[in-house]
């Protein structure tokens, strides 16, 4: 098997779309996959947070993997997120995952309960261990308190080889990640979550990527690109136009799930913006307002076709 290439740039969160019984649409997710893919993105993640996980059986989980490996089918690498605050389970989840063709695994830091930093380097160790020759995404998503500290990320990456990237999600993160990549060495790539809010801080620092939702999964990949080349000036003004639908949608994860869905819908990718029950339940004014917004991306994204 050829060694795969390094994630950088912009790794959307596929969300996971439901029939009207609340199955998973199966056919929806390959068109999710696909638009992925004739986006030119070089990967894409799921089952995360934004894709419902904590709603989904393990079988589900499984089955989602599964059907976006065989949609991709090498044209795209999968990250697949095992999660679960039981080692046992995500270490059963993640090697499923790796059997069913995923190229990346990823793993969020559980934060169900408060834990010493000492029991989450004892689970997070027996995970890497557990998948040892397949390149691992840690995320840690913690809006009760800091994040991963240094010294722990920098003693999982030179005891575990296959600890390749980290997902922070921490604000005011810029003098910590140009720490994590100084004490690492650059050997771990840090990509930051928030849906791609603070990306234009972090680019500069040092980030290898974004990992937002979809639905500006491509717009922000211009963004990301454009910044790192040094044209500021473009960067900014295609940003502060996608800014608001980013910033709206992460008041609440429920939200944002029925914000990303309808945007998807506006743009022709999916047929529906359902969430699992229990989900948010939008009144008309926050209905109007998501339509507002998803107007405004369906501009930008022709003016962005008209700029090329």
């Amino acid at each position: 098997m050829a060694e795969l290439k390094e994630l950088s740039g912009v790794v959307p969160i596929i969300p996971t779309p439901f029939l009207e019984n609340e199955d998973i649409d199966e056919p929806g997710l390959r068109s999710l996959i696909e638009f992925a893919v004739n986006e030119g993105l070089q990967a894409v993640c799921l089952p995360a947070y934004a894709s419902e996980f904590y709603k989904l059986s393990n079988a589900e989980k499984l089955l989602v993997v599964n059907i976006a490996v065989d949609q991709a089918a090498g044209r795209i690498q999968i990250v697949a997120q095992s999660n679960s605050p039981s080692l046992k389970i995500a270490i059963k989840l993640a090697q499923e995952n790796v059997a069913a063709g995923a190229d990346v695994i990823s793993l969020a830091v559980p934060r169900l309960f408060n834990l010493p930093e000492t029991s989450i380097q004892d689970y997070l160790s027996g995970f890497l261990e557990s998948i040892p020759n397949t390149p691992v995404l840690i995320q840690d998503f913690n809006p009760g308190g800091s994040s991963l500290s240094v010294f722990l990320i920098n003693s999982l990456r030179m005891n575990h080889p296959n600890f390749k990237y980290l997902k922070l999600e921490e604000v005011l993160s810029a003098s910590k990640i140009e720490d994590i990549i100084l004490k690492t060495e650059g050997k771990i790539g840090v990509f930051e979550g928030w849906g791609g809010l603070y990306s234009m801080e972090l680019i500069p620092v040092g980030i290898r990527g974004i990992m937002p939702g979809l639905g500006v999964s491509d717009i922000l990949q211009k963004v990301f690109v454009l910044r790192k080349e040094g044209k500021s000036q473009k960067a900014f003004e295609i940003f502060e136009r996608v800014m608001p639908q980013i910033f709206y949608s992460l008041q609440n994860m429920e939200l944002f799930h029925y914000a990303e869905k309808e945007l998807l819908m506006a743009r022709g990718i999916l047929t529906n913006s359902r969430a699992r029950r229990a989900a948010y339940i939008p009144d008309a004014s926050s209905r109007q307002y998501i339509r507002e917004l998803n107007e405004r991306i369906l501009k930008l994204v022709d003016d962005l076709k008209t700029d090329n």
